[in-house]
């Protein structure tokens, strides 16, 4: 398979790591667009939102469960932060790896920028 996010999971690309968990992942954006900008990364691959399963739901509300634990242990869950998951090339999914951003340390506009 020829996907970043699993080859980072199989630690032939590094990362810097914050978390692991047997199903979760998450490490810091090489292109951060907050004072922290992470993603968190399920350990099975699933390509896109649209490909997620009932048998799946637990596993992506571990994500969600994971961001909200690491704006935590960041010190800006209670000031606010911004949890983004992209869908498709229109959607600005760039790799084909479901994944959640999860940033904060300022505050977001609307629309997103």
């Amino acid at each position: 398979m020829d996907c970043l996010f699993c080859k980072i999971i199989e630690r032939e690309i590094p990362a810097d790591i914050v978390y692991e968990d047997d199903d979760v992942l998450a490490f810091n954006d090489i292109n951060p667009q907050a004072p922290t900008h992470m993603l968190i990364v399920p350990k099975q691959h699933i390509a896109t939102l649209n490909d997620i399963e009932e048998g799946d739901l637990a596993l992506v509300g571990r994500l969600q469960f994971t961001a909200a634990k690491l704006a935590e242990e960041k010190g800006f869950a209670e000031e606010g932060y911004r949890v983004v998951m992209n869908c498709n090339d229109q959607g600005g999914q760039t790799v084909f790896h479901i994944h959640m951003h999860l940033m904060g340390g300022r505050r977001f506009t609307w629309p997103a920028g």
